[in-house]
């Protein structure tokens, strides 16, 4: 299974954000899943990366040639798409998932994830995603789209879609991982 995880490129303030990175790699290696990701050295996707290849998974990195070019590519990668921007990255990222995970990280975790949602409402994928809630990072998402729905702006159906946990334990006591 290919596990596509969204996360920061920047290290993060709290040692409980990087200790989850950790363990989400370790969970993806144990059960032989291969991870996706942006392909970075850098941050939280750095240490997902470095974790998941030090436990023997197979890890590959989708990243736009621009930000290749910036020195920040992971060179120990199994398997690199160099692609031409964002916008393929994403289709990418999309094409190669079985499921996405949006851990905590900033502004393009959240277009990533929200692009991946979009996705699946208007019927591009049918794949699984959520929200990993660590230290309750993502409690005001969760609070805009529990209003959004009270405020007849998406479905039930596609409200229902949107899983938050907040552990790598929960997460995989969910069965999302397999």
């Amino acid at each position: 299974m290919n596990i596509t995880v969204f996360l920061g490129s920047r290290n993060a303030q709290k040692e409980i954000y990087e200790t989850s990175v950790i363990k989400l790699a370790q969970e993806i290696a144990k059960r032989n899943h291969t991870l996706v990701y942006g392909g970075a050295k850098v941050g939280t996707m750095g240490i997902l990366a470095n974790t998941a290849l030090e436990h023997g998974a197979k890890v590959i990195g989708v990243m736009p040639k621009i930000l290749s070019e910036k020195e920040i590519i992971h060179e120990h990668l199994t398997e690199v798409y160099l692609v031409s921007d964002m916008h393929e990255r994403k289709m990418k990222l999309q094409e190669l998932a079985d499921v996405f995970i949006a851990m905590p990280g900033g502004c393009g975790t959240m277009e990533e994830i929200f692009e991946v949602i979009t996705w699946n409402q208007i019927g591009v994928h049918q794949k699984p995603y959520c929200f990993v809630n660590i230290d309750g990072i993502y409690d005001g998402i969760k609070l805009y789209l529990e209003h959004a729905l009270s405020q007849n702006f998406m479905s039930k159906e596609n409200f229902d879609k949107i899983h938050f946990f907040d552990s790598i334990e929960a997460l995989v006591s969910s069965g999302l991982l397999k």
